[in-house]
């Protein structure tokens, strides 16, 4: 940090910002193995809380890295840089006082728990988009899993880099078990339950 850098308050709290959306802000955050169903159920949610007068927002992997990351691979350094930048912006998002979604693979438990160490204990929630390796590549909507079987993508999560499944994540979705509506109520039902809001 250069010395000459100083942190600048704002004249509006979160707390404000908060009290302005009727609801308070926290990460939301998903994780599990490419086509476990993250993107899907992370904007389900959102769509459906946004319908219910809660401001959202939704960080998606791919999105991220057509912009803010774009210059980031996916050695197991730029992984965990593309994290802490995105924590980084979740980091403003809930000081904004928007409950914000993420759905990014983050395959390494310690990147998620830097994530969650940003942010008071109250506004971090991890969710583990739970999902059979094999059902995961029966669904392969991009066609990933198979390249990366033939070898074409290196450094793939599940197949040949690892996945860090969630010590203690607040939200188990058991996304091969269940349909998308049972898996968004679940969602929405832990945040109410934990005072996020109230509809």
């Amino acid at each position: 940090m250069k010395s000459h850098i100083t942190w600048q308050d704002q004249l509006v709290t979160k707390g404000e910002r908060q009290q302005l959306h009727s609801h308070k802000s926290a990460v939301v955050w998903f994780t599990g193995l490419s086509a476990s169903g993250k993107s899907t159920l992370c904007a389900s949610v959102a769509k459906k809380l946004h319908e219910q007068g809660i401001s959202t927002y939704v960080l998606d992997g791919d999105n991220i890295r057509h912009g803010l990351n774009k210059n980031l691979g996916f050695s197991q350094e730029d992984r965990s840089e593309n994290i802490r930048r995105i924590g980084e912006v979740s980091k403003l998002f809930v000081d904004a006082g928007i409950l914000t979604f993420t759905a990014f693979i983050s395959p390494y438990q310690e990147d998620r728990e830097l994530v969650r160490k940003m942010v008071e204990p109250d506004e971090f929630f991890e969710v583990f988009v739970k999902c059979s390796l094999e059902e995961c590549e029966r669904r392969d909507p991009k066609g990933l899993y198979k390249k990366a079987r033939a070898g074409e993508i290196k450094g793939f999560t599940g197949i040949s880099a690892p996945y860090e499944e969630p010590t203690n994540p607040e939200i188990v979705i058991e996304n091969d078990q269940q349909d998308i509506e049972t898996s968004v109520n679940q969602v929405i039902d832990f945040l109410q339950k934990r005072g996020v809001f109230a509809l």
